[in-house]
């Protein structure tokens, strides 16, 4: 019989941070490009993203429906995976002019490096990994 100790919380690596060029036009006081620190997150977490993104409509027969907000969920994905910066910091919010987290990494960015962003956001968390790929992987 096999063991489950692997499984048990305190020995799995409980979250994973990574540092990630998203932009070069952040640089530091040597004019070296910053490095974002990006986080994984659990499927507790990312539920509750869903969930916040989710609205609710009646269709037909007065039956609700469910829609998710694909860019509304994107972004708060994006937002909940950064740790650094702080994009909870008034300031840093102050100086673009917007109030709120996922207000302001619209307004850090541009269109390709939010897009960047959202990748290895997606990749870190696994989305990146195709099911038919992961049946091939778990066949050889």
């Amino acid at each position: 019989m096999m063991s489950l100790k692997a499984f048990f919380a305190q020995n799995v690596q409980a979250e994973v941070v990574e540092e990630f060029v998203v932009s070069e036009r952040f640089k530091d006081e040597n004019g070296k490009p910053i490095k974002w620190k990006l986080k994984t997150l659990t499927e507790q977490e990312n539920e509750a993203i869903r969930k916040s993104a989710t609205r609710y409509s009646k269709g037909k027969n007065g039956a609700r429906q469910q829609e998710i907000n694909q860019e509304e969920y994107a972004a708060k994905l994006v937002v909940a995976s950064i740790v650094y910066p702080d994009l909870q910091n008034t300031d840093l919010q102050a100086s673009y002019k917007v109030m709120g987290a996922d207000n302001l990494i619209k307004a850090m960015l541009l269109s390709g490096e939010y897009a960047n962003v959202l990748l290895k956001v997606q990749e870190l968390n696994g989305f990146d990994q195709d099911v038919d790929q992961l049946a091939d992987e778990v066949k050889n």
